[in-house]
């Protein structure tokens, strides 16, 4: 997995967004993708074409339609090398900090 290709398809706030329509209902084409968006379709298209390098989507034909799939592998990818490390362990100290912090008599929180 090319994790630069990933985070620079995710940079930017169209790709996100053509990613959620997925997210919402996938296998669309061009034109439903299209719909609704101040963009023209050669921009979506090329939108596109950088979110399936990244393999952030996949694509099938269907007949003379070009269905697109959103693919989730590499987002799950990311997040359990970049976010899930840094997630869990370190929480719990800098929370129990804050509250005694906030409580320096020791009462408890609602």
């Amino acid at each position: 997995m090319d994790d630069d290709a990933v985070f620079r398809a995710l940079a930017d706030a169209s790709r996100r967004l053509l990613l959620d329509r997925l997210h919402e209902r996938n296998g669309q084409t061009l034109v439903q993708l299209c719909a609704g968006l101040d963009m023209t379709r050669q921009a979506v298209a090329k939108h596109l074409a950088l979110l399936e390098y990244a393999n952030l989507i996949s694509t099938r034909r269907q007949g003379r339609e070009k269905l697109h799939f959103l693919n989730v592998a590499p987002i799950n990818e990311i997040a359990e090398r970049w976010i899930g490390k840094f997630e869990r362990p370190q929480l719990p100290v800098p929370s129990e900090l804050k509250h005694a912090l906030e409580h320096p008599d020791g009462e408890p929180t609602e």
